[in-house]
């Protein structure tokens, strides 16, 4: 039998979602339904796929044979329909972060602890393979003790006025971009945080688009290990800008530093029109296989697939405490980082060092 899989929310990341799904078909598993709230594209996606596309996901619960959904909505609508998905014995990929309160996140652990159902959070930075190199060594001890270390993460501007115009101003760097990096830092770290610190830039650049939200957010967490790590985060570089994000890791520790720029992975273009761009590929690129179907790659498509892997496993009988803690995110996981984002705002709104623990 098929592993059967919703998608709630088939918008900008929805759509990776169900590319996923689908090239995943000879493998067991089955893009089976999928909740879009917004007609026209719910009237495309049932003519693209075929498939039943609910306007609401209670309905498609009801309705749809089920063995897994994945949540790929605007941060803030996450909470109810994890929440839903587990009280009907469904397993769970949420995108991230978790939730935007630490009660709601909290809330959704809970749930599918009770239902005994895999929740599973879509932190893709784990996979990339240059962050798991990184975690490797870090954990292997060649660094030694690490002392400090900084990670920088910007989009441009067009991400939260063209993209996301509609929610952006219920969000922040912080929120959109910052949560990549905590949970990153706190997987390779394997500690978590102790204080936070932080500040945060309102400029005219997003209120001139009616986006009443931090153009940046930089704040300095302090780890229980005794690392301090400094996370800077903006969505307002110019269009102009060669990627859509600009990111980087830098760690140091008592035996040596490693250091990741992982915006610029050395593959560049300049085509008439278009400008200068750099690509990350390792995040996603397209392949043909053997039959010449085209097929997505990269980080961002193995962190999907995993859940689909981990889902097979259950559904063929595995255990939930099999799975083990390698890569994947648990719902504590994004419980923890949820934590961490949550205390920066409260840092941005008091001026205050936050303390976790």
């Amino acid at each position: 039998m098929p592993v059967r899989i919703a998608v709630v929310g088939a918008g900008k990341f929805g759509q990776t979602h169900l590319d996923v799904f689908t090239q995943l078909g000879d493998e067991g598993i089955e893009l089976a339904a999928i909740a879009e709230a917004d007609p026209a594209r719910a009237e495309a996606l049932r003519a693209r796929y075929g498939i039943p596309v609910y306007a609401d996901h209670r309905e498609m619960l009801a309705k749809a044979r089920l063995d897994a959904v994945s949540v790929a909505t605007p941060d803030h609508l996450h909470r109810d329909i994890v929440i839903d998905a587990a009280a009907a014995g469904k397993h769970i990929l949420v995108e991230k972060p978790l939730d935007v309160t630490v009660e709601g996140a909290e809330a959704m652990v809970r749930a599918a602890r009770d239902a005994g159902v895999l929740l599973q959070v879509d932190f893709h930075k784990r996979y990339d393979p240059d962050h798991q190199t990184i975690e490797r060594r870090v954990r292997s001890g060649d660094l030694g003790d690490v002392l400090y270390g900084s990670v920088h993460m910007e989009d441009r501007i067009e991400v939260p006025v063209e993209w996301f115009p509609h929610w952006a101003a219920a969000s922040s760097p912080a929120w959109f971009l910052g949560v990549h990096f905590y949970d990153l830092v706190r997987w390779i770290l394997k500690s978590e945080a102790k204080t936070v610190y932080a500040t945060g830039t309102k400029a005219a650049l997003l209120r001139d688009h009616g986006l009443d939200t931090y153009d940046c957010v930089n704040a300095k967490v302090d780890f229980v290990n005794g690392a301090a790590f400094s996370f800077d985060t903006s969505w307002v570089l110019p269009k102009e800008f060669e990627a859509i994000v600009n990111q980087g890791l830098r760690i140091v520790g008592t035996k040596g530093v490693f250091e990741c720029d992982s915006q610029d992975r050395g593959t560049r273009s300049c085509i008439g029109g278009e400008g200068m761009a750099t690509y990350n590929a390792n995040f996603k690129r397209e392949t043909i296989d053997r039959r010449g179907r085209r097929l997505l790659r990269g980080y961002g498509i193995e962190s999907i697939e995993d859940f689909a892997g981990n889902v097979a496993f259950l559904q063929a009988g595995g255990r939930l405490s099999d799975l083990g803690k390698g890569v994947w995110a648990s719902g504590e996981d994004g419980l923890e980082t949820t934590r961490i984002a949550v205390a920066v705002h409260e840092s941005l709104a008091t001026g205050r060092v936050v303390r976790l623990r």
